[in-house]
């Protein structure tokens, strides 16, 4: 049997939320962000940060009507790992099915 070795950055429930989000919107506020994933603002900032670190996300800051806003958008290396993610989360599924 060969499994694939998940990638610790996604392998985080509320990091995986967060790049499954941005693989269907592309780009999400943060408030979105807090809504779809049930999230505590001061957990999904700490998230958010760890897949920006990565280089899974890019964090845009700015002002929108003298509000602060973030907008998180996903990169090309994020979408990547995240279908390396999913393939790797198959072998897991698939292991002992003859094909």
């Amino acid at each position: 049997m060969n499994f694939k070795e998940l990638d610790p950055v996604l392998h985080s429930q509320l990091r995986l939320a967060i790049i499954s989000v941005l693989v269907r919107e592309q780009e999400a506020e943060f408030t979105f962000l807090k809504e779809q994933t049930n999230a505590t603002a001061g957990n999904l900032s700490v998230q958010i940060n760890k897949l920006k670190d990565a280089g899974y996300i890019d964090v845009i800051k700015q002002f929108r009507e003298n509000y602060p806003q973030t907008i998180c958008k996903i990169t090309r290396e994020g979408q990547k790992a995240f279908e390396n993610y999913v393939k790797s989360i198959q072998s897991y599924l698939y292991t002992g099915k003859k094909k």
